[in-house]
């Protein structure tokens, strides 16, 4: 875990149990997000991944614990506020559309925080510009693939100007190609942007994709650290009903010192 002061988000001894449920989804939780940095927060179904995303953004409170953002504890008072530095991107680009076109819909946050239309213009225009969305500007929502809603859907979060984007599973819906497609959109924004990116995630592959990672199991940090890190030890990860990237039970199949955790990488060393 990083220094205090370069973490954008901390929690601290969260717990977290859904009304009329018996069990806790989260027990304990502690961990932080580096700033202007891609974590990648992981696990199986039912590990609570998807719930740390919900508490994040505001949608749920902790039963116990406190949420930090840029140190500043999140309460009630502040939650609207904080909220606004925060975007989410859903699985389904289904459920996200509000606008009967593709601009009105990237419109739709800005008319919320009472952006004037003569700059919510120009604001539309470059959010679409940057996910290469603009020419689709006039389309109706429907018309498009699975790949260019979400784009769409960032479009609508980066017009916002957040500081952190979370994606909740926001590729598992696409297909291979749409996928890599998105994926390499979020590395630009990232690096464009300035902005930190938060992955919930049960694939492994895509998890690679960033910087840090933190592994839920029945609701508690199972372990965290880097890519590589993580990867070490593949017997732990499939005690959990998590399975390796090719890449990297390649890497280990051969032998290899290093935990090489991309293709490419694996293909140099060959």
């Amino acid at each position: 875990m990083e220094a205090q002061q370069n973490n954008i988000i901390e929690l601290k001894h969260v717990d977290f149990q859904y009304q009329g449920d018996s069990s806790f989804t989260l027990k304990d939780v502690s961990f932080a997000i580096p700033k202007n940095k891609w974590t990648s927060i992981v696990g199986h179904n039912g590990s609570g991944k998807s719930t740390l995303a919900k508490l994040i953004v505001g949608i749920e409170t902790a039963t116990e614990g406190n949420i930090y953002f840029n140190n500043q504890k999140l309460t009630e008072d502040n939650l609207r506020d904080i909220r606004n530095h925060i975007g989410i991107v859903f699985q389904n680009p289904e459920n996200q559309f509000v606008g009967s076109i593709v601009k009105y819909d990237v419109a739709f946050g800005l008319e919320n925080h009472s952006v004037p239309h003569d700059a919510m213009h120009e604001i539309v225009k470059q959010a679409l510009e940057d996910v290469g969305m603009l020419s689709y500007e006039d389309y109706e929502p429907q018309s498009l693939s699975g790949g260019q809603k979400q784009r769409v859907a960032i479009a609508g979060v980066l017009a916002l100007s957040p500081s952190v984007i979370i994606l909740d599973e926001a590729t598992s819906m696409l297909d291979p190609s749409a996928k890599q497609s998105l994926l390499k959109l979020i590395h630009k924004v990232k690096q464009e942007k300035d902005v930190t990116i938060i992955s919930i995630t049960h694939d492994l592959t895509e998890a690679m994709e960033g910087d840090y990672m933190v592994v839920m199991n029945e609701g508690q940090v199972f372990k965290e650290g880097t890519p590589q890190t993580i990867f070490k030890d593949a017997n732990e990860l499939n005690e959990i009903g998590l399975d390796l990237p090719f890449s990297m039970k390649m890497n280990h199949l051969l032998g290899f010192k290093d935990n090489y955790t991309t293709y490419e990488g694996l293909v140099d060393k060959l």
